[in-house]
C-alpha cells in the first residue's frame, strides 16, 4: 500500500462558522474527517492557532473563507500555516476561494501593491501551493512563487440560471460597468442571451485624491531654458447612468447569485433575493486531484478566457 497516498488532512480555519461549514461539506464529499484544530482571539486580539493532532510527513489542506473582518482572517491562515510548518507537514495548501486584497494588485500613485506582499508573507509562513476561485485579475498568480490553481465558479453560477429562473430564455444579462462586460458577455453567448451595459456608474477605485501634484509650478523669471511643457489633459467626467442594449419586457439579470466562498448571511437577511450556490464539489475534487497527482485540466473544461 503507497501509504504517502493516504497520508493527508483538512483542516479550517475557524475564521467562521460559513468557513467550517464549506470545510464540513468539502470533507464529507472527500470522505474524511476535518482535521482537529484550535483558532481563537486572545484578549489582545492576538490569533493563536494549536493543532490537535500530529501532521508529520502529510500533505495539509487548510480551507479559509475571507469575512468582513479581513485581517484577522488573513492571520489565521498565516499562523497555522507556520504551526503546521514547524510541525513537520510535507507540503501546506490553501483552499482560499476568495483571496483577499486582490484588487490590490495594481500600482496607484504612491501606494503599494498589496497583493504581492501578501502573496510573499503565504509562501513565507510555509505554504506551498494555492487553491482560489475567480480572481480579480488573473496575472496575480505571477506574484507567486508556489503554483496556484484558479478556479471558475462561472459553470455552477449559469446552471443556476437554468434551473432555478423558469422563463430565463426571455433574461437578459446585465454588466454592472463597462469593465465587467467581457465577462457578461461570456455568460450571455453560453446561455444564447442577449447583453446589456449599464455605462456612467462611479467607480470607487478609479476616483483620485488631491496630494499636490496637479498644483500650479512655481514661476521663475529665468530666461534660458523654460523646461518641457506638458500638454493639458482634459479632466474626466462621468457620463450620467445609462443602459446600453435593449432590456424592455425582459428578466434583467445582473449576477447577484453568489457562492459559499464568502460569508454573507447577514446581507442575506437584508436582502431576501441573494441566492447561494454551492461550489463545495469543485473544491473537493480539486484536493483529490492535488493529493492523487491528478491533472487539473478537468476542472477548465469549457471555461473561456474571459471567465
Amino acid at each position: 500500500m503507497n501509504v504517502a497516498k493516504s497520508a493527508y488532512r483538512v483542516f479550517s480555519a475557524n475564521s467562521s462558522a460559513a468557513c467550517t461549514e464549506l470545510a464540513k461539506k468539502i470533507t464529507e464529499r472527500l470522505g474524511v474527517e476535518l482535521g482537529k484544530s484550535v483558532v481563537f482571539q486572545e484578549s489582545n486580539r492576538e490569533t493563536r492557532v494549536d493543532v490537535k493532532e500530529s501532521v508529520r510527513g502529510q500533505t495539509i489542506f487548510i480551507i479559509q473563507t475571507i469575512p468582513r473582518d479581513v485581517n484577522t482572517a488573513i492571520m489565521e491562515l498565516l499562523v497555522m500555516a507556520y504551526a503546521l510548518k514547524t510541525s513537520c507537514a510535507k507540503n501546506i495548501i490553501g483552499v482560499i476561494p476568495y483571496f483577499p486584497y486582490s484588487k490590490q494588485c495594481k500600482m496607484r500613485k504612491r501606494g503599494s501593491i498589496v497583493c504581492k506582499l501578501l502573496a510573499s508573507m503565504l509562501a513565507k509562513a510555509g505554504l506551498t501551493h494555492i487553491i482560489t476561485m475567480d480572481l480579480h485579475q488573473k496575472e496575480i498568480q505571477g506574484f507567486f512563487s508556489f503554483p496556484v490553481d484558479n478556479l471558475r465558479a462561472s459553470p455552477f453560477l449559469i446552471q443556476y440560471i437554468q434551473e432555478e429562473i423558469p422563463d430565463y430564455r426571455n433574461a437578459i444579462i446585465v454588466a454592472k460597468s463597462p469593465a465587467a462586460a467581457k465577462r457578461a458577455q461570456s455568460y450571455a453567448e453560453r446561455l444564447r442571451l442577449g447583453l446589456a451595459v449599464i455605462h456612467g456608474e462611479a467607480q470607487c477605485s478609479e476616483s483620485d485624491m488631491a496630494d499636490g501634484r496637479h498644483s500650479p509650478p512655481c514661476v521663475r523669471n529665468t530666461t534660458g531654458h523654460t523646461g518641457l511643457e506638458l500638454p493639458l489633459m482634459m479632466a474626466k467626467e462621468k457620463p450620467p447612468i445609462t443602459v446600453v442594449g435593449d432590456v424592455g419586457g425582459r428578466i434583467a439579470i445582473i449576477v447577484v447569485v453568489v457562492t459559499n466562498t464568502v460569508p454573507h448571511e447577514v446581507q442575506k437577511l437584508q436582502c431576501p433575493k441573494i441566492k447561494t450556490v454551492d461550489v463545495s464539489m469543485i473544491l473537493a475534487e480539486a484536493i483529490r486531484r492535488i493529493h492523487n497527482g491528478e491533472s487539473m485540466a478537468y476542472l477548465f473544461r469549457n471555461i473561456t478566457v474571459d471567465d
